[in-house]
């Protein structure tokens, strides 16, 4: 039996909705890493936007599903869905963990504005032992690889690793208000996207 050890990433976000700047990151990701598969993760309880308003939960994985359905490598979780409380990524990890054994590293993606926030997340000392950060850095960024990794001394080094990602300037919020505002999504969000918000007239309100 191979000792090689399987490499997974891990997508979370709202994904409220999900747009192709997130599919190219989680692509370019997997690609340099040469990761086995990339688990998209809607949130069901982000607990940093507790006083936000955020779309349910069924909505947001639906189209989910459907946006990474046509990429052979990437799957979508309903793991924090189901489980009762915030979308904690520690407990996400961790039960993650306990799903594909200890023979798997785990590399979880976000956008290098979130890692200075990263100090804040719940037991990050132990979240950093369990799995590697991969900041996708968009060119013209105003973070640098230490800017991101200083705070966090030596383990800071061994696993938060930088990697420049397509440079698409796209946010859910601004989709959000495009279609408030009766405006075009097109080519922003997958065309299954488009047509799920459009049918159950989503973001209208």
């Amino acid at each position: 039996m191979s000792d090689k050890k399987r490499k997974i990433g891990i997508m979370g976000g709202t994904f409220d909705p999900i747009h192709t700047g997130h599919l190219a990151t989680a692509e370019a990701v997997r690609v340099e890493y040469d990761l086995e598969r990339v688990l998209f993760i809607p949130a069901a309880n982000p607990p940093h936007k507790q006083h936000f308003q955020v779309g349910k939960p069924l909505h947001r994985y639906m189209m989910t599903v459907m946006a990474t359905y046509s990429n052979p490598h990437f799957y979508v979780s309903s793991i924090e869905i189901e489980r009762p409380g915030l979308s904690y990524a520690i407990d996400t990890v961790l039960e993650l963990i306990n799903q594909y054994g200890d023979n798997t590293e785990f590399y979880f993606i976000v956008g290098s504005d979130t890692v200075p926030e990263l100090p804040s997340w719940k037991d990050i000392d132990r979240l950093l032992e369990v799995c590697h950060f991969i900041a996708a850095n968009r060119p013209g960024s105003v973070y640098t690889l230490d800017d991101i990794i200083k705070p966090f001394g030596e383990k800071g080094y061994n696993r938060i690793h930088s990697l420049p990602t397509p440079e698409l300037e796209i946010s859910s919020t601004d989709i959000r208000e495009k279609v408030r505002q009766g405006r075009s999504i097109k080519y922003i969000v997958p065309e299954s996207v488009e047509n799920y918000i459009c049918k159950e007239n989503l973001y209208k309100e």
